[in-house]
């Protein structure tokens, strides 16, 4: 029998950290909910959900010293996952009502809010994903997925700078004007959408990234 993979789910204050454990429960890992370094540094993936402002996101995470766990990670190529803010939180910085605050800059990019007709977009979306998306493995392209946030990057500034460095694979969404909806690059990939609320299809979707733990 093959052994479950271990999963921690980030709790620094800011995500539906209940319904991710469901989520990746349902789909076979064996998962933890805490902020404790050790525990964090030595699970197999981790996971960092976000829910609210950049700004609380950041300095919550901080707090709780989520900033070190995520940077020493990556440093290893240990898997990291984040969700809705906590994929926005990932990159270098965050505007909110004319507010800038400094993200972890573990990409470049600003997220801005998103320019529609309604805001928030709230709902089901569809998303054009890579043709060699590991994280959209069998999951068919009109496939919806569940998205809430006010908030995006609405242009990918990383490049591959050398043949050893591939391009991150990027996924994009349309509400309004075009964004980021999901990145996979090396050990690092994230969601701007809720896999945890997205039925059969977030399933296979975290389904897909434990698999690669």
């Amino acid at each position: 029998m093959t052994e479950k993979k271990r999963v921690v789910v980030f709790d620094y204050g800011f995500g539906n950290v209940r319904s991710a454990e469901r989520a990746l429960a349902r789909v076979g890992a064996e998962v933890e909910i805490t902020r404790d370094y050790d525990a964090a540094m030595n699970a197999d993936g981790l996971l960092v959900p976000g829910v609210g402002a950049f700004a609380a996101c950041m300095t919550g995470l901080r707090r709780a010293r989520g900033d070190w766990v995520v940077e020493r990670r990556l440093a290893g190529g240990r898997p990291v996952m984040g969700i809705c803010v906590g994929m926005q939180i990932l990159f270098a910085r965050g505007i909110e009502h004319g507010v800038e605050a400094e993200g972890l800059s573990e990409w470049p990019g600003t997220v801005g809010p998103l320019k529609a007709d309604v805001v928030p977009h709230m709902g089901w979306n569809t998303v054009e994903a890579p043709g060699d998306s590991r994280l959209f493995a069998g999951l068919p392209a009109d496939t919806r997925y569940y998205f809430v946030h006010s908030y995006a990057v609405r242009e990918w500034e990383l490049k591959a700078t050398h043949a050893a460095m591939p391009a991150p694979k990027v996924t994009w969404a349309t509400h309004g004007e075009r964004f980021v909806a999901a990145v996979e690059n090396g050990p690092l990939w994230a969601t701007q959408f809720h896999p945890e609320k997205s039925g059969d299809a977030g399933a296979q979707l975290l389904t897909n990234w434990i698999d690669t733990l």
